[in-house]
């Protein structure tokens, strides 16, 4: 926890739901399993030797629920984090925050600190400020922003996909 929030420049605690997935899952990898996903609180680890899809979730707003990420490298580590829709607290106000990056306990910890940055009426620049920030964290490979309805990627993003929000 204290190596992924360093390099986020946050808390530890903002680390804890990642790292467990991501030891569940190194767990499973040790006792032979070749497809391994923990998902705990909107923060993905998985190891698998075939494509995972995972649904992208912000609440009620666009989008939610109605795309999603196909993974095709791994191990991969992603979080999301919102200022709006979220069980933890955030300083921002972004619908969504989703960090890939090389473990999950640094997604988790990339995404509280990028969606810390998320607020204001300049939205475009706020955005801006945040692929920015994210993809200056060692170890983070991309990121998906949704605020106000407006999207903003960068780096490494899976495959967009459409997923069955009743499936």
């Amino acid at each position: 926890m204290s190596k992924a929030s360093l390099k986020a420049n946050v808390g530890p605690m903002a680390a804890v739901a990642g790292v467990l997935a991501d030891l569940a899952v190194q767990n499973m990898v040790n006792f032979g399993c070749e497809v391994a996903v923990v998902e705990n609180g909107g923060e993905v680890s998985a190891i698998s030797n075939q494509p995972i899809d995972i649904a992208f979730v912000a609440g009620n707003e666009s989008l939610s629920r109605e795309m999603g990420f196909r993974l095709k490298t791994f191990p991969a580590g992603v979080a999301t984090s919102s200022g709006r829709f979220s069980h933890a607290f955030s300083f921002g106000d972004a619908e969504a925050v989703t960090i890939f990056a090389v473990d999950a306990g640094l997604a988790d910890a990339a995404a509280t600190a990028v969606a810390n940055l998320i607020m204001g009426d300049d939205i475009q620049g706020v955005i801006r400020q945040g692929l920015d920030k994210a993809l200056k964290i060692e170890g983070v490979n991309g990121v998906f922003i949704l605020y106000r309805d407006v999207v903003g990627k960068a780096g490494q993003i899976p495959e967009l996909i459409k997923v069955n929000p009743k499936a």
